[in-house]
């Protein structure tokens, strides 16, 4: 299933703009300050999506509040099976499988694919 994640700074803040044109089944939309920690759509999108799922967000300062909750946020979902996109930086993380089992998620085992522009 194709998620999407939107995450507008402001009540009056556009969030059409940041998913435009891209398919989606289903949408979680918060509308908080990126310094706020309480995302309930976050929260609701995180128990929500499963194995195969994929995510795809605006840009990563959509998802995540600095580094360290990107990382956090990020590792919740791969370590699920959930591929996360993020189309600002057409970037893809997936979490890698060694021998049939799930890895550790850290540095070295986050794998990042860039699309060619071909």
């Amino acid at each position: 299933m194709r998620v999407g994640y939107i995450r507008a700074s402001s009540v009056d803040h556009n969030t059409v703009r940041q998913l435009d044109g891209v398919a989606l089944e289903r949408t979680f939309i918060d509308k908080a300050s990126g310094k706020d920690t309480i995302r309930p759509a976050l929260d609701e999108m995180l128990a929500f999506v499963r194995d195969g799922d994929t995510v795809i967000v605006h840009s990563m300062d959509r998802l995540a509040r600095n580094l360290d909750d990107l990382r956090r946020v990020v590792r919740s979902l791969t370590g699920k099976g959930v591929r996360v996109e993020f189309v600002k930086e057409t970037t893809q993380l997936i979490h890698r499988r060694h021998n049939g089992q799930r890895g550790r998620i850290c540095g070295q085992h986050m794998h990042f694919r860039v699309p060619s522009t071909r």
